[in-house]
Protein backbone atom coordinates (compact mmCIF):
# COMPACT_ATOMS: atom_id res chain seq x y z
CA UNK A 1 0.00 0.00 0.00
CA UNK A 2 2.99 2.35 0.33
CA UNK A 3 2.72 3.40 -3.33
CA UNK A 4 -0.95 4.37 -3.03
CA UNK A 5 -1.59 8.12 -2.94
CA UNK A 6 -2.05 9.63 0.49
CA UNK A 7 -5.79 10.25 0.16
CA UNK A 8 -6.43 6.56 -0.61
CA UNK A 9 -4.30 5.35 2.32
CA UNK A 10 -6.06 7.84 4.61
CA UNK A 11 -9.52 6.60 3.52
CA UNK A 12 -8.43 2.98 4.05
CA UNK A 13 -8.07 3.67 7.77
CA UNK A 14 -11.82 4.33 7.83
CA UNK A 15 -12.75 1.34 5.69
CA UNK A 16 -10.32 -1.27 7.05
CA UNK A 17 -9.95 -0.25 10.71
CA UNK A 18 -12.55 2.19 12.02
CA UNK A 19 -15.70 0.79 10.36
CA UNK A 20 -14.98 -2.87 11.30
CA UNK A 21 -14.31 -1.86 14.91
CA UNK A 22 -17.53 0.15 15.07
CA UNK A 23 -19.54 -2.73 13.62
CA UNK A 24 -18.05 -5.19 16.09
CA UNK A 25 -18.61 -2.80 18.99
CA UNK A 26 -22.28 -2.42 18.06
CA UNK A 27 -22.68 -6.20 17.77
CA UNK A 28 -20.97 -6.89 21.10
CA UNK A 29 -23.04 -4.24 22.86
CA UNK A 30 -26.11 -6.38 22.20
CA UNK A 31 -24.46 -9.61 23.35
CA UNK A 32 -25.24 -11.11 26.76
CA UNK A 33 -21.72 -12.48 27.19
CA UNK A 34 -19.40 -10.47 24.89
CA UNK A 35 -16.01 -12.01 24.17
CA UNK A 36 -14.47 -8.52 24.23
CA UNK A 37 -15.27 -5.37 26.24
CA UNK A 38 -14.61 -2.17 24.33
CA UNK A 39 -15.60 -0.12 27.34
CA UNK A 40 -12.63 -1.53 29.29
CA UNK A 41 -9.99 -0.37 26.82
CA UNK A 42 -7.34 1.72 28.57
CA UNK A 43 -6.82 4.23 25.78
CA UNK A 44 -8.25 5.27 22.44
CA UNK A 45 -6.73 6.06 19.05
CA UNK A 46 -8.05 8.63 16.60
CA UNK A 47 -7.28 9.19 12.94
CA UNK A 48 -5.68 12.58 12.38
CA UNK A 49 -8.00 14.78 10.37
CA UNK A 50 -7.04 16.32 7.02
CA UNK A 51 -8.90 19.02 5.13
CA UNK A 52 -8.64 20.96 1.89
CA UNK A 53 -6.44 24.06 1.69
CA UNK A 54 -9.52 26.24 1.40
CA UNK A 55 -10.52 25.36 4.99
CA UNK A 56 -7.28 26.49 6.69
CA UNK A 57 -8.71 29.82 7.85
CA UNK A 58 -11.59 28.02 9.59
CA UNK A 59 -9.19 25.48 11.09
CA UNK A 60 -7.03 28.20 12.63
CA UNK A 61 -9.91 30.37 13.84
CA UNK A 62 -12.46 27.79 15.03
CA UNK A 63 -11.32 24.17 14.92
CA UNK A 64 -7.95 24.37 16.71
CA UNK A 65 -9.19 26.66 19.54
CA UNK A 66 -12.01 24.14 20.17
CA UNK A 67 -9.77 21.07 20.49
CA UNK A 68 -9.62 19.18 23.78
CA UNK A 69 -5.81 19.15 23.56
CA UNK A 70 -3.08 21.61 22.61
CA UNK A 71 -2.12 21.97 18.94
CA UNK A 72 1.19 23.40 17.77
CA UNK A 73 0.16 24.03 14.16
CA UNK A 74 -0.68 22.35 10.86
CA UNK A 75 0.86 19.75 8.55
CA UNK A 76 0.49 20.32 4.82
CA UNK A 77 0.44 16.91 3.16
CA UNK A 78 0.41 16.26 -0.58
CA UNK A 79 -2.89 14.69 -1.72
CA UNK A 80 -1.15 12.28 -4.12
CA UNK A 81 2.03 11.57 -2.16
CA UNK A 82 3.13 7.94 -1.80
CA UNK A 83 4.35 6.83 1.62
CA UNK A 84 7.82 8.28 2.30
CA UNK A 85 9.88 6.60 5.03
CA UNK A 86 11.99 8.65 7.43
CA UNK A 87 11.97 12.40 6.73
CA UNK A 88 9.56 13.56 4.02
CA UNK A 89 11.04 16.78 2.64
CA UNK A 90 7.82 17.44 0.70
CA UNK A 91 5.84 18.10 3.87
CA UNK A 92 5.39 21.54 5.37
CA UNK A 93 5.05 21.40 9.13
CA UNK A 94 3.88 24.87 10.03
CA UNK A 95 3.86 25.81 13.71
CA UNK A 96 2.64 28.81 15.62
CA UNK A 97 5.77 30.94 16.22
CA UNK A 98 5.75 30.33 19.97
CA UNK A 99 5.55 26.57 19.36
CA UNK A 100 8.79 26.28 17.40
CA UNK A 101 10.64 24.48 20.17
CA UNK A 102 13.79 22.45 20.82
CA UNK A 103 14.34 19.79 23.49
CA UNK A 104 17.69 20.36 25.20
CA UNK A 105 19.50 18.55 27.97
CA UNK A 106 19.98 21.23 30.63
CA UNK A 107 22.77 21.11 33.20
CA UNK A 108 24.05 23.52 35.81
CA UNK A 109 27.85 23.53 35.83
CA UNK A 110 29.88 23.51 39.03
CA UNK A 111 30.66 27.17 38.39
CA UNK A 112 26.94 27.97 38.06
CA UNK A 113 27.00 28.18 34.26
CA UNK A 114 23.88 27.08 32.43
CA UNK A 115 24.71 24.44 29.83
CA UNK A 116 22.53 23.29 26.95
CA UNK A 117 23.24 20.05 25.11
CA UNK A 118 21.90 18.43 21.95
CA UNK A 119 22.55 14.96 20.60
CA UNK A 120 24.94 14.43 17.68
CA UNK A 121 25.88 10.93 16.54
CA UNK A 122 25.09 9.50 19.96
CA UNK A 123 27.14 12.07 21.88
CA UNK A 124 26.34 15.21 23.84
CA UNK A 125 26.94 18.42 21.86
CA UNK A 126 27.34 21.58 23.91
CA UNK A 127 25.49 24.59 22.52
CA UNK A 128 27.59 27.47 23.81
CA UNK A 129 26.69 31.14 24.02
CA UNK A 130 22.99 30.77 24.84
CA UNK A 131 21.01 32.13 27.75
CA UNK A 132 18.03 30.28 29.30
CA UNK A 133 14.99 31.91 30.87
CA UNK A 134 12.64 29.80 32.99
CA UNK A 135 8.91 30.50 33.01
CA UNK A 136 6.05 29.34 35.23
CA UNK A 137 8.31 29.44 38.30
CA UNK A 138 10.42 26.52 37.10
CA UNK A 139 13.50 26.12 39.29
CA UNK A 140 16.79 25.92 37.30
CA UNK A 141 18.33 23.64 39.94
CA UNK A 142 15.34 21.29 39.70
CA UNK A 143 15.67 21.20 35.90
CA UNK A 144 19.36 20.34 35.95
CA UNK A 145 19.99 16.96 34.35
CA UNK A 146 16.56 16.95 32.70
CA UNK A 147 15.32 17.40 29.14
CA UNK A 148 13.67 20.80 28.81
CA UNK A 149 11.50 22.09 25.98
CA UNK A 150 12.48 25.60 24.94
CA UNK A 151 11.13 28.24 22.55
CA UNK A 152 13.33 30.96 21.08
CA UNK A 153 12.69 34.52 22.23
CA UNK A 154 14.28 36.69 19.55
CA UNK A 155 13.55 39.91 21.44
CA UNK A 156 15.24 38.67 24.59
CA UNK A 157 17.90 36.74 22.65
CA UNK A 158 17.36 33.70 24.85
CA UNK A 159 15.80 30.25 24.99
CA UNK A 160 12.68 30.20 27.16
CA UNK A 161 12.10 26.96 29.05
CA UNK A 162 8.40 26.12 28.85
CA UNK A 163 8.43 22.75 30.61
CA UNK A 164 10.47 19.67 31.42
CA UNK A 165 10.08 16.52 29.31
CA UNK A 166 10.00 13.54 31.71
CA UNK A 167 8.88 11.39 28.76
CA UNK A 168 12.26 11.87 27.03
CA UNK A 169 15.71 10.63 28.03
CA UNK A 170 17.72 12.28 25.24
CA UNK A 171 17.67 15.78 23.71
CA UNK A 172 16.89 16.56 20.08
CA UNK A 173 19.35 15.72 17.34
CA UNK A 174 21.50 18.60 16.13
CA UNK A 175 19.96 18.26 12.65
CA UNK A 176 16.48 18.69 14.18
CA UNK A 177 17.71 21.83 15.91
CA UNK A 178 18.94 23.24 12.58
CA UNK A 179 15.53 22.63 10.99
CA UNK A 180 13.74 24.37 13.86
CA UNK A 181 16.08 27.35 13.58
CA UNK A 182 15.44 27.49 9.84
CA UNK A 183 11.71 27.55 10.53
CA UNK A 184 12.16 30.33 13.08
CA UNK A 185 14.27 32.38 10.67
CA UNK A 186 11.82 31.81 7.81
CA UNK A 187 9.22 33.48 10.03
CA UNK A 188 6.16 32.26 8.10
CA UNK A 189 3.49 34.05 10.09
CA UNK A 190 -0.18 33.13 10.12
CA UNK A 191 -0.90 36.15 7.92
CA UNK A 192 1.70 35.12 5.32
CA UNK A 193 0.41 31.55 5.36
CA UNK A 194 -3.22 32.56 4.77
CA UNK A 195 -2.22 35.03 2.06
CA UNK A 196 -0.34 32.34 0.09
CA UNK A 197 -3.14 29.81 0.50
CA UNK A 198 -5.67 32.35 -0.77
CA UNK A 199 -3.55 32.76 -3.90
CA UNK A 200 -3.41 28.99 -4.45
CA UNK A 201 -7.11 28.25 -4.03
CA UNK A 202 -7.93 30.95 -6.59
CA UNK A 203 -5.90 29.16 -9.26
CA UNK A 204 -8.05 27.48 -11.95
CA UNK A 205 -5.97 24.29 -11.68
CA UNK A 206 -6.85 24.01 -7.97
CA UNK A 207 -10.59 24.37 -8.61
CA UNK A 208 -10.43 21.86 -11.49
CA UNK A 209 -8.61 19.34 -9.33
CA UNK A 210 -11.17 19.58 -6.54
CA UNK A 211 -14.05 19.09 -8.98
CA UNK A 212 -12.38 16.05 -10.56
CA UNK A 213 -11.68 14.45 -7.18
CA UNK A 214 -15.26 15.01 -6.01
CA UNK A 215 -16.59 13.37 -9.18
CA UNK A 216 -14.22 10.42 -8.76
CA UNK A 217 -15.29 10.00 -5.14
CA UNK A 218 -18.98 10.13 -6.05
CA UNK A 219 -18.44 7.55 -8.81
CA UNK A 220 -16.60 5.21 -6.40
CA UNK A 221 -19.30 5.57 -3.74
CA UNK A 222 -22.02 4.89 -6.35
CA UNK A 223 -20.20 1.76 -7.57
CA UNK A 224 -19.95 0.43 -4.01
CA UNK A 225 -23.67 0.94 -3.41
CA UNK A 226 -24.50 -1.09 -6.50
Amino acid sequence: MVQLPFHERWKMLEKEVIEPRNMERDTLSRSVEPYYRYDLELFSVRRKGFWLLSTVNKLLRKFIPGLSHASDGLIFQGWDDPYVPRTHEGLLKWKFPEMNSVDFLYELGVDGRELLFLNERGKKKLMGGYRVVFKDELDPAFCSGKIIECAWDAGGNAWVCMRTRPDKSTPNEFNTYKKVMRSINDNITEEVLLEKIEEIVRLPMYADRIRNDIRAHEHTSSSRRR
